[in-house]
């Protein structure tokens, strides 16, 4: 039910009754009323005015009487100087409850209504654990991935995996050099963080060997590029592209260790993907475009060899595509991952990268390198850009080991509700396996929120135990809100997701309850306005505003013990459509809800 779509209509019709107008139905300015004022709606009346030829306040007053004598919906107006207050009938807010409650996809537009799309997010280096940062990263690629969905769009979640380069092989050189074949079997440690322990092994290294050469009056400059263990890595990438037998073994091998402790941590995360791209692939076909491109005079070699293009026409600067020794950089993966995935799904309308905005320079150079070279998808490419996560003390820095693990940060949120509710004791009827599930749904729906309720382009300082507070714009504070309805639906014999409501739509309501209703019928715009804007943050904290809402006129009005019988059954089928609310809002970011607390 869309409300102000329909008093759009009825107001232009009034325009051409009173003023013989012709007036666009989506020009007129509809909003929900300010609580000082009475009614529901209000209606903008001052672009009316050029078409009535009257004062605001009259031009008001006029399409008010208008309204109120043509409108069943319409039963009451006030005119605020340019603007008109509408009061709508209580029988439209009920019968917009019973609808949506007959609509067991309420909120949700039909799926594989619009275009595909593709979302990319995580696309880890495979030189160390995923950390607080990725942490951010998937539970926004994966909610956007979600909202798109619901907003009816078909959603290929992908990840390019970052799975070679100078980065991995100073993980290897480091492993040769300090591991004495230590295994993940032999340490105890996951894969990922087996391997993340030797790249930052070859930090320490290298910094010793720098530092060592500086000491004995080498330029510190040339001591840190010329340091023997970077030199070591840089040929081993080079032996990596030339197919040397011993290092792609051990290539595969630290990155099959890494791959068992990603899928372990994207488990625990609750987030999956549809489609896995490897920068091991993706190069060559990145390679064999810039050669194109040479070819077609959009790029350029330099005397060493390297290859270049030169943006600064177009306002940026001058872009390396290809090294001195033929090896590849990650815009070159890009360029060839980016046409790679057109091909792959034919039909796909744009894709969307996942990624934090310290790299928001590199997507305007690929986008217009794609245009340049004459993609034709070249413009239907978005960078969804996030602010980064910070520490109380800074940013995280992943060579010198000063990170938030993933694993840990996730282990540590669910025992924190374990400990809140032990302390709490409600527990103690639930088996060990449903006390494990209650700690991960409210500890990692704590994380998750929090990370989620602020809109992508912020930047943040992750607050753990403001997380998982049960005051506040929290997940927390919305899921026990959510079981505390669903409590009172199991007491009344009711079922959430039962569709056989009957709700009597003569009985009076007060405003408190009218105002929750709105709030209540605004989910399908919210999912449209989300997904409009790669922005979860407007599903979130709709959640909390409905909750916080919910909670208050639930202390202010009796539903089990309303004896007035219409308007118990009102009430219990308007805590049913909150809660199902939350359910789908909740669950578009990702987060389960749990039936008890």
């Amino acid at each position: 039910m869309n409300t102000d779509a329909h008093i759009q209509q009825l107001v232009a019709d009034a325009c051409l009754a009173c003023f013989d107008a012709q007036v666009d139905a989506a020009s007129i300015q509809v909003q929900q009323t300010r609580r000082e004022f009475q009614g529901d709606r209000t209606v903008v009346v001052f672009p009316l005015t050029r078409h009535s030829k009257l004062a605001p306040p009259a031009t008001a007053e006029a399409l008010g009487k208008h309204l109120v004598a043509s409108a069943d919906v319409i039963v009451d107006f006030e005119v605020v100087k340019g603007f008109l207050n509408l009061t709508l009938a209580t029988v439209h807010w009920l019968e917009g409850v019973s609808a949506a409650l007959l609509d067991a996809r309420f909120g949700l537009a039909p799926t594989g209504s619009k275009p595909q799309v593709l979302v990319e997010y995580s696309s880890p280096n495979t030189n160390k654990p995923l950390h607080l940062g990725h942490l951010r990263n998937n539970f926004l690629g994966y909610a956007v991935s979600r909202i798109l969905e619901a907003n009816g769009h078909p959603v290929v979640k992908a990840q390019i995996i970052n799975d070679r380069g100078i980065h991995i092989c100073k993980s290897m050189v480091a492993w040769k050099h300090f591991a004495d074949g230590e295994t993940p079997e032999s340490s105890g440690l996951k894969g990922d963080k087996l391997v993340g322990k030797y790249y930052v092994q070859f930090d320490l290294e290298h910094r010793r060997q720098t530092e060592e050469r500086v000491q004995s009056g080498m330029d510190a400059e040339e001591a840190k590029n010329e340091a023997p263990i970077l030199v070591e890595a840089r040929d081993m990438l080079k032996a990596w592209e030339a197919g040397d037998a011993e290092v792609i073994a051990l290539w595969k091998t630290m990155n099959g260790w890494v791959y068992e402790g990603f899928d372990a941590t994207y488990a625990e995360m609750g987030v999956s993907f549809d489609k896995l791209y490897y920068e091991s692939d993706t190069y060559l076909l990145g390679k064999s475009v810039v050669e194109h491109g040479l070819e077609q005079g959009v790029f350029y070699r330099e005397e060493n060899g390297s290859v270049w293009i030169d943006l600064g026409a177009d306002g940026l600067d001058k872009k390396l595509l290809l090294r001195a020794d033929g090896t590849s950089v990650y815009m070159t993966q890009d360029i060839g991952t980016a046409i790679q995935r057109f091909e792959d799904f034919p039909g796909l309308d744009r894709q969307v990268y996942t990624v934090g905005n310290e790299q928001e320079y590199h997507f305007k150079v690929l986008f217009l390198i794609l245009q340049k070279m004459g993609i034709e998808q070249a413009e239907r490419n978005f960078h969804l850009s996030y602010g980064m996560v910070e520490l109380p003390d800074g940013k995280m820095k992943s060579r010198e080991g000063r990170v938030v693990d993933a694993d840990d940060l996730l282990h540590e949120m669910a025992q924190t509700a374990r400990e809140i509710a032990q302390d709490r004791g409600r527990i103690e009827s639930m088996s060990a396996e449903e006390q494990d599930r209650l700690f991960k749904q409210v500890g990692y729906g704590a994380l998750k929120y929090f990370l989620l309720k602020v809109s992508p382009a912020k930047g943040m300082q992750f607050d753990p135990e403001a997380s998982i507070d049960f005051l506040g714009n929290t997940g927390p504070f919305i899921q026990f809100n959510f079981v505390r309805a669903l409590s009172m639906l199991r007491k009344a014999d009711l079922d959430l997701d039962q569709t056989h409501w009957h709700l009597p739509t003569a009985t009076q309501i007060d405003k408190e309850e009218v105002l929750l209703i709105q709030k209540a019928l605004e989910l399908p715009e919210i999912v449209a306005a989300s997904a409009a804007h790669y922005d979860p943050s407007v599903v979130a904290n709709y959640c909390y505003d409905l909750t916080k809402a919910y909670s208050s006129w639930y202390n202010n009005h009796p539903v089990l013990n309303e004896t007035d019988e219409a308007l118990r059954s009102v009430r219990l089928g308007l805590s049913a459509l909150c809660a199902r609310n939350l359910r789908t809002g909740m669950g578009l970011l990702g987060i389960e809800m749990p039936e008890r607390m």
